[in-house]
């Protein structure tokens, strides 16, 4: 036997062997959790883990360095793999395509973690039909300043939106700083109209909750609500599915709920061990997601009726780029977020009295997708600062190219 074969540990999974490599090794230092018990957790909450991604093409988020570096985004499947792993072509707006990874049983399941997956990111299509999606996605993200009481009343209004349109809003802890909703649908939209349909939701939440809630695209025009990110339902974006690990040092959980547990709860409170006892004496919250498909007709009906959203103006060089309608200085770009912020409060320490200005939803940090990693962008909204003291546009405090030795020649 190899040394990486003794290694590794062998689970047979439904009459399939899954080799777990490196079982020992520590992914979430803080509460204990090495990397053999992360499988197992998605082989206890498998039942409720495959709702939410069997038979959709997944990207693999792969953190083979740890949970404290940023991830790699993998679209397409590894070469080597088990002859049982199914894959399905997806084609991208780009015009580029990719061989992506779709899990259907357990065995799959404990293979992506494997991998180095800490959390599952499916594609709202399933393998059978990649042009029409069967969910469609609310991602409710809070600015900074916002607490998680708004983020509630905001989830509920949702929930209003949704069932006054004809849709089953099946709610989740997003393991992160927001939650999540989703709708089962008829596979009858295509993409472009799934996000036309979650766009108008976005903007419906935002005519019942102004000021809690805000469905503007662009970051700083939004001030201290809660964005409800409809472009998580284009065709290039993945979310975090139903039981994902976060990486997060707490190892939280993406946890579905019911809705009369949306109003006390707390996102600390869902972690690996503590969703692994609720499971084990309640099962899946979600478990009639599949059995409530409905219809988009109504929100499409109501796109026709609000008309097309607000669009920024454009550049006067001819550009076509939006002009921003806020006082905007960049001030990072970093590979990592620890050096965007650093950048910053090298930033900071240079305007201590622009500083004292700003409302904590005037930083501006953004996580940018690159060719298959995250890089981040830091921004300062100066709109709270008087014209006169507004510092001018100066040279990045951290000036990182992600495209550097990409670009075509």
């Amino acid at each position: 036997m190899s040394a990486q074969a003794s290694q590794a540990e062998v689970l047979e999974i439904d009459g399939r062997e899954v080799h777990v490599s490196h079982p020992d090794k520590m992914v979430f230092p803080e509460p204990g959790i090495t990397k053999l018990e992360l499988v197992k957790y998605y082989l206890a909450v498998a039942d409720g883990a495959l709702r939410g991604v069997a038979g959709r093409p997944m990207i693999l988020k792969r953190f083979v360095k740890g949970i404290d570096q940023e991830a790699f985004f993998q679209k397409r499947a590894p070469e080597k793999r088990p002859e049982w792993i199914e894959t399905a072509t997806l084609q991208y707006a780009s015009g580029n395509s990719a061989e992506e990874v779709v899990v259907r049983d357990a065995a799959a399941l404990a293979w992506v973690v494997n991998l180095g997956c800490i959390d599952l990111n499916p594609h709202p299509v399933r393998a059978e039909d990649l042009d029409h999606p069967d969910e469609l996605r609310v991602d409710l993200d809070p600015m900074p300043g916002v607490d998680w009481r708004q983020i509630v009343d905001v989830a509920m209004i949702a929930r209003e939106v949704l069932s006054d349109y004809g849709l089953v809003g099946w709610p989740k802890t997003s393991g992160s700083r927001g939650i999540h909703i989703y709708a089962r649908i008829e596979p009858r939209w295509d993409y472009r109209q799934v996000r036309l349909a979650a766009e108008t939701l976005a903007r419906e939440v935002e005519r019942r909750a102004p000021g809690l809630a805000t469905a503007k695209w662009w970051k700083e025009e939004r001030g201290e609500s809660v964005f409800v990110d409809f472009n998580q339902n284009a065709k290039d974006r993945t979310v975090a599915s139903a039981y994902s690990v976060r990486a997060l040092p707490d190892a939280r959980v993406s946890t579905p709920l019911d809705w009369d547990e949306v109003p006390g709860c707390r996102p600390e409170d869902f972690t690996v061990r503590s969703v692994l006892e609720r499971f084990a004496d309640r099962g899946d919250a979600a478990s009639g997601i599949d059995d409530a498909a409905g219809s988009l007709d109504g929100l499409l009906a109501l796109a026709k009726e609000l008309g097309p959203a607000e669009k920024p103006p454009k550049a006067s060089d001819g550009s076509g780029r939006r002009t921003s309608t806020m006082p905007l200085v960049e001030v990072a770009r970093a590979k990592t977020k620890p050096e965007a912020l650093e950048g910053l409060e090298r930033w900071k320490s240079k305007h201590p009295e622009v500083v004292k200005l700003l409302e904590p939803a005037d930083v501006l940090v953004d996580g940018m997708r690159g060719s298959s990693s995250l890089w981040y962008r830091i921004r300062v909204n100066l709109q709270h600062v008087p014209e006169s003291a507004r510092p001018e546009q100066a040279e990045l405090e951290v000036d990182y190219d992600p495209w550097s030795g990409k670009r075509p020649e």
